[in-house]
């Protein structure tokens, strides 16, 4: 068995109060809000919102639409404008009575009130990113 020195015992009684500064991974903050508005779809709301430099909409901010296979979104009107991103995935869309399909790296709009549903018929899960623009 070794001896311990002071300079061994001040480094692992460092490394010791160090290791217990350090919070758990679960308590630590995840920088996002999930809601399950409808089965099989987590809307991921990222925290913050930012000041818009676009002319007519004073702030933006930014959340995913998760959709796990054979899901399906209710097509409420849209609430502001938005630019919507597949990331991963394919999705049916129904915008305004038009049927189109968005792929992995499609990249669309939505004005204010456009209604739009979201189906995903695939067998992958699909992320729809939405960049939220309001006024």
């Amino acid at each position: 068995m070794r001896k311990v020195d002071r300079r061994s015992a001040l480094g692992i009684a460092l490394a010791a109060v160090s290791t217990a500064m350090i919070k758990p991974a679960k308590a630590q903050a995840t920088g996002y809000k999930d809601a399950a508005p409808w089965p099989g779809v987590v809307v991921r709301e990222y925290e913050g919102e930012t000041p818009s430099l676009i002319p007519g909409f004073k702030t933006v901010s930014m959340r995913d639409v998760i959709m796990q296979p054979g899901s399906k979104t209710m097509g409420p009107p849209m609430m502001n404008a938005m630019i919507c991103h597949i990331t991963e995935g394919e999705l049916r869309l129904e915008q305004d009575g038009k049927t189109f399909t968005g792929k992995k790296n499609f990249v669309w709009t939505c004005n204010k009130e456009t209604k739009e549903q979201a189906y995903n018929d695939g067998n992958v899960v699909a992320i729809m990113r939405i960049t939220d623009l309001k006024a």
